[in-house]
């Protein structure tokens, strides 16, 4: 697996040509390089115009036995097993060139892909990696038993937990673990694909597993069948025999096992490649409980929708180390007592920064503001917001200790609750524009305990208005 915080591509192309395992249609698809920030992109090269299909949560339209992806009328399925060898070995982005309606099922696992991302390698790109830290536990549990978590990690890895119990008294009850993304290979890929032998009849009718043979997905008797009734089963979907009969650990098929609690393992593959689709690379650690495709799909979607939230708002964690105490912030802005507003510098990237500012009964504006009701004034928050944006713009100059920011602008200012003595303000102030000829335009938002207290947007200029000591 490419550990990086760059986005990664393929450094060449790959083919891979086989038939769908539902749809019984024979196709070739080529993982091809794709650009920055791209993504995973299905292009179904036999349709006119060669629509293009993103690899995202949002267009999932089925779950029915694999993941099915839709824009407008064009369709691919069983997407999880190239996307979680694609997802595990590292890669952001690529492009999925295929001219059939369903991903080859190969052998029905996800290691034929995953040799041939390593035969053609990964090549840097000149962009960061999405990542999702989770930061607080996100479950999900529906009405036929299916229970999801995902727990934060202090580590900076992706892992995952999997229980499979089908009531049965020769499969029993499975557990699959992965420790991280780089043993994916060793592990987890080479796990195929499964279905239960009282399933066949049924998805057959169903217009499905058209593909499907001992060759490329473990057959599960849950129980022993009679020599009649696997013939029945096998007119049923059109073959001429399926076995003599399940061996006693209830495998039909004439290979062993890969694993011994192989469908576990595959249960855990596809849960990689349905959350492949949340866009990011996930540090966290997922739990999940009989799990399948739609549960799998439905927590993508939870995952999503705390992604673009989180996003969008700063790690309010304070009992973490800082990237700058007061003697740092005291070394880099003019203000002092009482005027300097920011105690810590929490993050800093370039194109946002977050503060605190510990709130104390002791801070001089509470004697008038108001006796035996003391409350943070507004416009101070802003100033303390307009400090946090200023370290940010300092930060961008190779002597910030010679410079100053000064306001020329503030629009939007609105006020959502009292600050308090006893409150932490956590300051989150983001890019607007890219900063020019030292104009920066930035939003501003403060919270206390995770809820909005105050924002507004600011433009400031910075300004050289102090010479170096050896020029004095």
């Amino acid at each position: 697996m490419i550990s990086s915080n760059q986005q990664h591509t393929l450094k060449g192309e790959i083919s891979f040509e086989g038939i769908g395992l539902h749809s019984g249609v024979h196709s070739k698809m080529t993982l091809a390089p794709g650009e920055a920030n791209s993504g995973y992109v299905f292009v179904r090269t036999d349709l006119e115009g060669r629509p293009e299909i993103p690899g995202l949560v949002a267009n999932v339209c089925e779950t029915r036995r694999g993941t099915t992806l839709k824009v407008g009328e064009a369709m691919v399925h069983t997407t999880e097993h190239v996307l979680a060898a694609l997802y595990a070995s590292g890669i952001d982005n690529a492009r999925l060139l295929i001219d059939g309606p369903e991903v080859p099922i190969l052998d029905g696992s996800a290691m034929p892909f995953v040799e041939g991302i390593d035969s053609v390698g990964g090549e840097k790109l000149d962009a960061p990696r999405k990542f999702f830290k989770v930061r607080k536990n996100i479950s999900q549990k529906d009405d036929s038993g299916v229970e999801m978590l995902i727990v934060p990690l202090e580590e900076e890895a992706f892992k995952a937990t999997v229980m499979v119990d089908y009531n049965s008294p020769i499969l029993g009850t499975q557990h699959a673990r992965l420790e991280h993304l780089g043993d994916f290979k060793e592990e987890i890929a080479a796990s195929r694909t499964f279905v239960f032998l009282k399933e066949i009849a049924s998805l057959a009718e169903q217009g499905l597993i058209k593909g499907g043979d001992l060759d490329n997905a473990v057959v599960l008797a849950e129980r022993s069948y009679t020599r009649e009734e696997l013939s029945a089963i096998a007119k049923a979907i059109g073959k001429d025999s399926l076995s003599e009969t399940a061996d006693q650990s209830g495998v039909l098929n004439v290979s062993e096992l890969r694993f011994q609690n192989e469908p576990a393992r595959h249960k855990l593959l596809d849960i990689v490649g349905d959350l492949a689709l949340t866009g990011r690379f996930i540090h966290g650690h997922v739990m999940a409980a009989r799990p399948g495709h739609s549960a799998n799909v439905a927590f993508a979607k939870l995952l999503a929708t705390t992604i673009q939230a989180q996003e969008d708002m700063p790690d309010f964690r304070t009992d973490r180390p800082s990237l700058m105490d007061i003697n740092d912030i005291s070394a880099m802005l003019p203000h002092r007592y009482p005027f300097l507003l920011v105690d810590r510098i929490m993050d800093i990237d370039d194109q946002s920064i977050t503060g605190v500012k510990n709130v104390t009964l002791n801070e001089p504006f509470f004697q008038g503001h108001f006796p035996n009701n003391p409350v943070m004034p507004g416009v101070l928050q802003v100033e303390a917001m307009a400090q946090v944006g200023g370290i940010f713009a300092l930060s961008s100059v190779e002597d910030p200790e010679n410079y100053s920011t000064y306001f020329m602008k503030i629009d939007g200012v609105k006020f959502k609750k009292k600050v308090l003595p006893g409150d932490t303000l956590v300051f989150y102030l983001t890019l607007i524009s890219p900063i020019r000829r030292g104009l920066v335009n930035m939003r501003g938002r403060a919270y206390v305990r995770g809820e909005l207290v105050s924002e507004a947007s600011m433009l400031a200029q910075v300004v050289r208005d102090r010479a170096p000591q050896d020029e004095e």
